[in-house]
């Protein structure tokens, strides 16, 4: 008899959800995390006194707790969490901005639909066509990978407008370069556009300390610093796992969180392991400013997406970063939160960075980076939002190795491989794959990516 019947490789928001719902179940589960705490990309550091989150920019898929179908109200049911005591605040409202236009959007399409009869208007009704499309549009269907930009350029024809609607898009869950699969459009374009954006009352620790919470009220088994060796199989079945420290835990299945690169590695699973690490990463800068020394750009808008090139280069740099185009965010500038703001805020800027420059530095040239790149950074930031590096009280910043250190994402890929799987299988009849290289993003997307490897696969 097995030790548990699920053991998770990794304690991120997709192993936490898959653990509540099999825990939920009856099942003898065990989530195991290298780190000292859950959270995996979204978690949360302390520096001279401030929370700083690493990943909780803003939550995608905004629902109101009447619309059952909607992916947020589906996740609380299926962890049986109560979503009307889970309070959320909505998005005052972003813009995407490029040279000498831009376009604002809000939860409320009909201002994104306002801004495009303005900027482009001969292209209003091709764009109400195409959310009906992509309403319509199921992007878990096991098909072909296939061209957005061809399948926008045949619908719009403007490859401005293109380049304004991809831009947010990609950056908020984009695997590849240049181009996305049309699937993967479709579930940003719903999270982003037709849903929207908000946040949680609290920090990303109070959600994590409230799924923690959940996940061992139905006796889940949840264990910190506890990195994993191998992943133990014979005869196209996992056994278990193999921890660091060389303890063997059998189970009936084994879910990873991992990544599709990381699993093939501990698993010896055979794959070309290059065509599967994704080549976009980032560094983000996050600087905390007093919010009386904020600007009305500054407290007027939620996220900015902003390009300052006539087009868009989403893509690896040649450099360590490319900060003619990246997100600014303004993780207080939510309706119900502003009211509620401390002392200080923070300006978080994130840009396309190069994996293989910042793995080749050594620790000084490392440090110097990081400032180098912190004031080119800033210096395109001020041209959107005006200067701000004056009234910094504190900055800190993480590139593609801290992302790859506490993530175990290879080269730092924020969104996985390029190549996903959706259905979550892998060649060992009980071994899954969950989180962005299933192919859903943003946190309720890598959440229910593990409930629903679970329903799938595990509670027959």
């Amino acid at each position: 008899m097995a030790d548990y019947q699920l053991v998770i490789i990794g304690g991120g928001l997709s192993g936490l959800a898959a653990g509540i719902r099999s825990a939920r179940f009856g099942q003898k589960t065990l989530i195991v995390e290298q780190h000292h705490r859950p959270g995996g990309l979204n978690s949360y550091y302390h520096r001279q006194g401030f929370l700083l989150e690493t990943g909780l920019h803003a939550m995608t898929n905004f629902a109101p707790t009447g619309e059952k179908h909607a992916p947020l109200n589906r996740l609380f049911r299926q962890l049986k969490l109560s979503r009307k005591r889970f309070i959320t605040h909505e998005q005052l409202g972003s813009e995407i901005i490029f040279p000498g236009v831009s376009l604002k959007f809000s939860n409320d399409l009909e201002l994104l639909c306002d801004e495009i009869g303005t900027v482009f208007p001969a292209k209003v009704d091709s764009f109400l066509n195409l959310v009906k499309e992509v309403e319509a549009y199921d992007p878990f269907a096991e098909v072909e990978w296939r061209s957005t930009r061809d399948f926008l350029l045949e619908r719009l024809g403007d490859p401005l407008l293109i380049d304004m609607l991809l831009l947010p898009l990609m950056v908020y869950g984009n695997a590849e370069e240049h181009d996305m699969d049309l699937g993967q459009f479709a579930i940003m374009f719903r999270a982003l556009f037709l849903e929207g954006f908000f946040r949680p009352e609290g920090t990303i620790r109070d959600l994590l300390a409230m799924l923690t919470r959940q996940y061992e009220k139905f006796d889940g088994e949840l264990r910190l610093n506890t990195p994993v060796a191998a992943i133990m199989q014979k005869n196209k079945r996992v056994l278990g796992i193999r921890l660091a420290d060389g303890e063997e835990i059998t189970a009936d299945a084994v879910l990873s969180t991992a990544g599709i690169p990381a699993t093939a590695r501990l698993s010896g699973w055979d794959i070309d392991e290059k065509k599967y690490i994704g080549q976009m990463s980032f560094m983000e800068t996050i600087s905390m400013v007093p919010r009386d020394n904020l600007r009305q750009e500054q407290t007027s808008q939620t996220i900015l997406f902003y390009n300052l090139k006539a087009e868009l280069a989403y893509k690896r740099p040649e450099t360590v970063i490319d900060p003619s185009w990246g997100v600014i965010c303004f993780p207080e500038n939510f309706h119900g939160l502003q009211e509620k703001l401390a002392k200080n805020v923070q300006v978080r800027v994130t840009n396309a960075a190069n994996y293989t420059l910042w793995q080749a530095a050594d620790a000084d040239e490392y440090r110097r980076l990081k400032e180098e790149c912190c004031r080119q950074s800033a210096e395109s930031v001020a041209k959107i939002i005006g200067n701000y590096r004056q009234d910094v009280v504190y900055q800190d910043s993480f590139t593609p190795m801290t992302i790859e250190r506490f993530t175990a994402k290879s080269e730092g890929a924020v969104y996985g491989s390029p190549i996903k799987i959706k259905s979550g299988r892998t060649p060992w009849s009980n071994l899954f794959i969950a989180g962005t290289d299933q192919g859903y993003l943003g946190i309720v997307g890598s959440m229910l990516s593990g409930v629903t490897i679970v329903n799938q696969h595990l509670l027959g």
